[in-house]
């Protein structure tokens, strides 16, 4: 048995773990991040960012390096009630999990060692935590960052407990679009939201990613519900079933490649204040993919623990769980993650709530958006050189 020692160990190579190796890294602090897999492999994940995300993900040093990987729509076509209401400007990003995480990968410097194997068991007995690895070895480390996402084991073994905060709150579902012949989609990016709350729908995206376009369904439906044994076998009729009048915004289109489906719970840990060790992303709390804020909560996790605990922790000669406390206890932290539960927990409930309240809201929403949809297309018919002047100015040079 080998016996290796290092200030900082990263477990689990994902995006948490692999930007926490990049920043750490970067900063010339001595790292670890273990990790089975040399390469992040194509998984259903997070495969767009927005304007927050890209915004956070520069504060990480890393977006220079990511970017040219991902693919911005420029713009969005919008339908609410089955009606084009606006092409608004976007700059948001596509790009599919794997190449996120490869991309982050790329720039963790070669003085972050990759452990490629798994650990097996955590212990925060003694000063310093230990690791166990699948290969026998031990690694010993004055701070252990735990970004293994949902992996139960290495949580029982430090006794910290998960609470499930609403069970399969939504379902994911993600597949290739392409349309039918050889001219592209109208659109640059499409959202469509549901016409009625019995659909259970929060929305469809259609957005580039590199190689084509991808397409993301979030929904409210149980795990038994037959409309997901549908969109497995024939995914594209299951999406006509639920959003009839697609084709006149997207014309004739097929569905290619396989369809990912992921239910998501929402949870979160108790009492996760252990000396020596820290859990970022998923492995502290999930989000809803609908709401968006995943990768707020990662990229804020892993922000502020690089840059401000991180470098105070490591000139001390242990980690003690008053300091894990403070960490968790962060202000923009903590209100990042209610954001992200308070998001969450709305958007589930304006989709398919039926209450006079809700339905007021909806009615609201979709004629402000229709009005700002249709100052925007006044706004583009109208030429460049009178744009800013007043009715008077552009009358006297008619």
């Amino acid at each position: 048995m080998n016996k290796l020692i290092t200030d900082v160990a990263i477990i689990g190579g994902g995006l948490a773990g692999a930007t926490t190796a990049a920043m750490l890294g970067r900063a010339g602090h001595n790292a670890m991040l273990i990790e089975p897999h040399m390469e992040q492999r194509p998984e259903f994940r997070c495969e767009k960012l927005d304007e927050s995300q890209l915004a956070l993900l520069r504060l990480t040093g890393l977006a220079d390096d990511v970017l040219p990987h991902a693919c911005v729509d420029g713009q969005v076509w919008v339908v609410r009630y089955g009606r084009l209401v606006d092409r608004k400007p976007s700059t948001r990003a596509g790009i599919m999990y794997h190449d996120l995480v490869n991309a982050v990968r790329q720039q963790i410097p070669a003085s972050v060692r990759h452990v490629a194997t798994k650990v097996t068991a955590i212990s925060s007995a003694a000063a310093r935590p230990r690791i166990t690895l699948a290969t026998g070895d031990e690694i010993e480390a004055k701070l252990v960052i735990m970004a293994n996402g949902l992996n139960p084991g290495l949580r029982e073994t430090l006794e910290i407990k998960r609470e499930t905060l609403n069970p399969c709150h939504s379902i994911s579902i993600g597949f290739d679009m392409k349309p039918e012949g050889d001219q592209p989609f109208a659109f640059p990016a499409l959202t469509v939201f549901p016409e009625r709350p019995d659909q259970s729908m929060a929305y469809l995206t259609v957005f580039p990613v590199q190689g084509g376009m991808r397409a993301n369904l979030f929904v409210y439906w149980g795990m038994e519900d037959t409309r997901l044994r549908k969109f497995r076998h024939q995914p594209r009729e299951a999406l006509l079933d639920l959003i009839p009048g697609l084709t006149q915004f997207t014309g004739p289109f097929t569905i290619d490649g396989q369809v990912g489906i992921r239910p998501v719970d929402l949870v979160r840990v108790n009492a996760p204040e252990k000396p020596g060790i820290v859990l970022v992303g998923d492995a502290y709390s999930t989000s809803c993919p609908a709401a968006g804020t995943g990768v707020n909560k990662v990229l804020t996790d892993v922000q502020r623990l690089c840059s401000i605990y991180v470098p105070a922790w490591l000139g001390k000669d242990a980690v003690d769980a008053t300091d894990v406390a403070d960490f968790y206890a962060d202000p923009v932290k903590v209100q990042c993650e209610s954001e992200s539960l308070q998001k969450a927990l709305w958007l589930r409930r304006v989709s398919t709530g039926t209450s006079l309240g809700l339905r007021s809201w909806r009615g609201a929403r979709f004629v402000a958006q229709s009005g700002r949809g249709y100052l925007r297309e006044i706004n583009r018919r109208i030429p460049a050189a009178t744009r800013g002047k007043s009715t008077t100015e552009i009358l006297s040079r008619a």
